[in-house]
């Protein structure tokens, strides 16, 4: 557990960069998978929102070569969905739209995944009630089983069998958001230790090859693995995927003078910047 109380207990994810190879195609596919909305678009790049909040800003990145697995940077990027009936409704969108996912019920949420266009990792989720969570010795319990899919499109008011019937999807519904971020890395151990002194978030769940992580007693806010980015270092080259991960506060100020030492760190009025041992850009904004 943390013991330095660097950033508030409510600080969460905000919206992900992607470096994109191809922003019209990647665009119009978070469009149509969660029904976003495009905003602030140029030739350069394009801010997706659900609801007016953004969730994703797209970079276009056309010469930027794809990253191959072993690299570290973003396993997925984790979108949270208000309830379970908004999660049934988004399965039957992307049963009746052909996309091929998987799926992991753990515990504290059900979940399902899948890859864009360009190989960046998707998860789409809702979260059990809090009151059902376990914890065990300041460990969150999770699992991943297989999510009883008829059961999520039950709680939408939806048949498996008539997936046909069900009322068109409306797109991306209010409190919408970036649950977590699960990233790749060269060592669980060794971010973990970074994450907990520089950001002050709390390991939640240590299995070796992995660590997940929080503020304020959530299952976790960020994911780390090594599955297979084991040993890698911080990349030399750019290469297209994630850009930068944007965490949203209610106080900057403990987290400034914290971290007033380190040369390696960027001071803007509304925000905090810095990278991790692997390359990815951290920027913790105060709320408006």
């Amino acid at each position: 557990m943390s013991t330095t109380p660097v950033l508030p207990a409510t600080t969460h994810v905000g919206p992900v960069t992607l470096l994109a190879r191809d922003l019209p195609g990647l665009s119009a596919f978070y469009t149509q998978l969660l029904g976003l909305t495009p905003t602030a678009q140029t030739a350069a790049g394009v801010t997706l929102t659900a609801q007016g909040t953004p969730l994703l800003h797209l970079v276009a990145a056309p010469a930027l070569p794809a990253p191959p697995d072993s690299r570290p940077g973003l396993y997925h990027t984790a979108f949270l969905l208000p309830t379970r009936a908004h999660l049934g409704r988004w399965l039957a969108h992307a049963a009746q739209s052909g996309l091929r996912i998987g799926s992991g019920d753990h515990l504290v949420s059900e979940a399902f995944y899948l890859n864009d266009p360009e190989g960046n990792g998707i998860e789409i989720y809702a979260d059990r009630p809090r009151d059902t969570w376990t914890w065990k010795n300041g460990q969150i319990q999770m699992a991943t089983l297989v999510v009883d899919a008829a059961a999520v499109l039950q709680a939408a008011g939806i048949n498996l069998q008539h997936l046909d019937r069900a009322v068109p999807y409306a797109g991306a519904p209010a409190d919408t958001s970036v649950g977590h971020i699960h990233l790749k890395v060269g060592s669980a151990a060794q971010a973990a230790q970074f994450y907990t002194q520089a950001l002050g978030l709390d390991v939640v769940a240590d299995l070796g090859s992995a660590a997940f992580l929080s503020w304020g007693g959530y299952h976790h806010h960020v994911g780390l693995n090594e599955w297979h980015s084991a040993g890698q270092e911080r990349p030399t080259a750019p290469a297209a995927g994630l850009g930068g991960v944007d965490f949203v506060t209610d106080d900057l100020s403990a987290l400034r003078a914290h971290l007033t030492n380190r040369g390696d760190v960027q001071h803007t009025p509304d925000a905090v910047i810095l990278t991790d041992p692997w390359g990815n850009r951290l920027t913790v904004r105060q709320q408006t």
